[in-house]
């Protein structure tokens, strides 16, 4: 049974059935799964096309003409730099009475 057979209105008469019950169960079974089958493609809306994918695009890869950003700023500068401003940070909460002995406080406050 195909979508030819089957009237445009889905109007299904009890006659039909006793017509169609009378060929046997498989030709009634597949009278109602037409009939479901005709009633969801009309319900149901086909599904969106995916968009395209840019060409040449490789999954996980920075896009063509890019690259990732650089090390962060605080990577430039100098251990001795961290060192010193370690140990004036360590100074003024473990030493806050004693003069700094960081190397880069001015003389005065030392």
């Amino acid at each position: 049974m195909n979508d030819e057979q089957i009237p445009d209105d889905d109007g299904i008469q009890v006659d039909d059935v006793k017509a169609v019950r009378s060929e046997g169960r498989a030709e009634l079974r597949a009278l109602l799964r037409t009939q479901i089958a005709i009633g969801r493609a009309r319900r149901e809306k086909p599904p969106a096309p995916a968009p395209p994918k840019p060409p040449g695009h490789r999954p996980g890869a920075w896009p063509t003409g890019t690259s990732p950003p650089g090390p962060p700023a605080d990577w430039q500068i100098p251990k001795s730099a961290w060192t010193a401003a370690a140990r004036h940070y360590s100074n003024e909460e473990h030493r806050p009475d004693l003069p700094c002995d960081c190397g880069n406080c001015p003389k005065e406050t030392r």
